[in-house]
């Protein structure tokens, strides 16, 4: 079968082990916005650390999980996100304004919603995790 999103793929599987209790996971492919979307993840505490393996291939990524994230998923399309719009977003996808990320690609780099605003910068809405 084709895949359609890799990153859909990761965090899907992240999502399942995580409701599963497994204390790691091996993400199979890897990919730049991947890497990115863990390291947001990482800085804010939601899993901890992981190891990226080069087989010379399309590469694996083993993350070790914490047992914080409750969800994480992928916004498709990548809808174009103003300065203003990202509030709404906010509101839309995680349960709660106090906690949850959203996940922006800007021209920046890939950074969660609140990087964004301090940078005064929209983009596009790659995902969210909480």
């Amino acid at each position: 079968m084709v895949r359609i999103s890799v990153l859909a793929d990761c965090l899907k599987t992240m999502s399942n082990a995580e409701k599963r209790g497994k204390r790691q996971v091996l993400i199979r492919p890897s990919s730049k916005v991947i890497v990115k979307f863990l390291q947001q993840m990482q800085k804010n505490g939601y899993i901890g650390e992981f190891h990226i393996i080069d087989d010379h291939r399309a590469g694996k990524i083993v993350i070790e999980l914490t047992g914080r994230l409750n969800k994480c998923g992928v916004i498709s399309p990548r809808f174009d996100v103003t300065l203003d719009e990202i509030e709404q977003w906010v509101v839309n996808l995680p349960p709660s304004r106090q906690f949850g990320h959203v996940v922006l690609s800007t021209a920046y780099g890939i950074m969660t919603h609140e990087e964004a605003k301090r940078k005064k910068t929209g983009g596009k809405v790659l995902g969210f995790f909480y």
